[in-house]
């Protein structure tokens, strides 16, 4: 750090803005305890342990199913010579791409009663009703967790694929020479090893599970989220929303502290791993059962939803639609540059404050800021609400004191409410980029300047900004993917006749009218691939 920096304005501005960004979610915390309605009363003698159980199952089905879609593909690719090896790496990842609300809609189109996968057997086998043969139902809470973890397997597959490629290789063969066999060896040295990544891994993809409104409702499946969508806007009951929210963010909050815990204490490898990989070679049954499984997630979760969607745009499209698109298309831009560039300036500001700044708790703004990306869109927009609402209804009350006009909803009511719950949503992804690009940073180079006499605003303007331009454009990259795709948020805090890509496609599912929106469909699904590719591109260049 450069000695002696304790700019205090600095440190003000730092604090002030994780507050800010965790303001809303106190407020509402603060409204939830505060609840005691007889609606509220009624939901808990009723259905609302239901709703906790299925969030719970719902939660614990996709864990598993991640784990044995997402660590076997990570150890055929990395450790193994699996046919096409260097492809499925990243087409691996391709799933993360496809919202999971609409691979619920093509899959129960194709395997419902009505869809061509049961057509076809009525018409090979002559069956006349369904109570002629048996077909699984996929609008159930298992159809759920299989679709919902066919698009979030590739968070375990990720960190476990890198955790195990960056292993030390050394302690492997200290194994073998101790006597252990292959097997032994993994499951024994490297797959302990991996623990911490795989634990991480999951953690994200239940706080995604947890945060899901658009898969469970069309699947008809009552958990948390669907229950504060439904309090608030089905009954009207505001304070009784405000406290399943906060449920929902403690159980969110449970989950990353247990995975904190289970990781304490935990040592690791050397510093300088020997990360040379000993490709294991497979018989041709062994490739055979490995292709399959690494294409079967492929094409499961992302080529054959992409197909469908392809083949709908074609049959249905017209140029009404392509016009409708180009609005809400315009919206969906709009609204996530808007986000990308502001979560982005904090995380860099905040990062260098922690960097560069000569004072005691200079971390803490960075991980308060970063606190957002634990809590589902549904329970930050009931934060917005609870926050901005009170604020727009005291604004217009100090207008009318002093004889102005009114201004109406200028926070709770525009798209103001979206963009800040997209900050605070998505300021972690920014903080983790960000922080990463910085820690890469010599410290000399923080020194050098100083010794020089330049002062601290020339120093990041010519050494650190540039050196963090790359991390700065992938902050702002995957911002901007999450908070094009991102839909339970927009959905509950949207102005009147404001539409965004996501909310017209799932007001179309919602009709049972994808068909109308598959272009839409496909262009979320290509914002999703930006950062997939970029990053791909930028692995290869190394």
């Amino acid at each position: 750090m450069i000695t002696g920096n304790k700019s205090t304005s600095w440190k003000f501005s730092s604090w002030f803005f994780a507050l800010a960004l965790m303001a809303p979610i106190v407020v509402m915390v603060v409204a939830g305890a505060n609840a005691s309605t007889v609606l509220f009363t009624h939901l808990w003698s009723t259905v609302l342990p239901e709703y906790i159980s299925n969030t719970l199952i719902l939660g614990f089905l996709v864990a598993i199913l991640t784990l044995f879609f997402g660590v076997p593909a990570a150890v055929l690719v990395s450790q193994t010579n699996v046919y096409m090896a260097k492809q499925l790496r990243w087409l691996l990842m391709l799933p993360l791409a496809m919202p999971a609300y609409l691979v619920a809609y093509l899959y129960t189109d194709l395997f419902d009663y009505a869809g061509p996968v049961q057509r076809f057997l009525r018409a090979c086998f002559g069956w006349q009703s369904p109570s002629d043969y048996y077909f699984f139902d996929i609008r159930t809470i298992g159809g759920a967790a299989v679709v919902i973890a066919l698009v979030l397997f590739p968070y375990v597959y990720m960190l476990t694929r890198t955790a195990f490629e960056n292993q030390d290789r050394n302690l492997l063969r200290a194994s073998r020479l101790l006597g252990c066999n292959e097997k032994q060896s993994f499951y024994q040295i490297a797959l302990p090893l991996a623990r911490p990544a795989i634990a991480i891994s999951l953690t994200l993809v239940i706080m995604e599970t947890l945060a899901d409104f658009a898969t469970v409702q069309y699947f008809a499946v009552n958990t948390l989220t669907t229950a504060i969508y439904d309090t608030w806007l089905g009954y009207g009951d505001f304070p009784a929303a405000n406290a399943l929210a906060s449920m929902l963010m403690l159980l969110v909050l449970f989950v990353v502290v247990a995975e904190q815990k289970a990781r304490a204490g935990q040592r690791h490898q050397s510093s300088r791993p020997n990360t040379e990989q000993e490709i294991k070679k497979l018989s041709l049954p062994q490739q055979v059962l490995a292709s399959v499984f690494c294409w079967g997630l492929v094409i499961t979760g992302f080529l054959l939803p992409l197909a469908l969607l392809i083949v709908m745009a074609l049959d249905y499209s017209d140029f009404q639609q392509l016009l409708s698109l180009i609005e809400t298309g315009k919206n969906s831009i709009t609204v996530a540059t808007y986000s990308a560039t502001i979560a982005t300036l904090v995380a860099l500001f905040l990062g260098l404050f922690y960097r560069l700044h000569h004072s005691k708790g200079r971390m803490l703004p960075l991980q308060i800021s970063g606190f957002g990306y634990a809590i589902p869109g549904t329970v930050l927009a009931m934060a917005m609400l609870a926050t901005f609402g009170p604020l727009d209804h005291m604004i217009n009350d100090l207008a009318k004191y002093f004889a102005i006009k009114p201004p109406g909803l200028i926070l709770s009511g525009t798209v103001f409410a979206i963009i800040f719950a997209y900050v605070v949503r998505f300021s972690a992804i920014a903080n983790g980029t960000i922080s990463a690009g910085v820690g890469q940073i010599p410290k000399s180079l923080d020194l050098a300047p100083a010794s020089l006499g330049i002062k601290l605003l020339p120093t990041v303007f010519r050494v650190h900004l540039p050196l963090l331009k790359s991390s700065i454009f992938v902050a702002w990259l995957l911002v901007f993917v999450e908070a094009m795709k991102e839909l339970p948020a927009v959905l509950l805090l949207r102005p009147f006749n404001f539409e965004t890509l996501s909310t017209q496609v799932y007001q179309l599912i919602s009709d049972e009218q994808l068909e109308q929106g598959a272009l839409g469909a496909i262009l979320i699904v290509l914002f999703g691939l930006l950062p997939i590719i970029f990053l791909n591109r930028q692995k290869d260049n190394k």
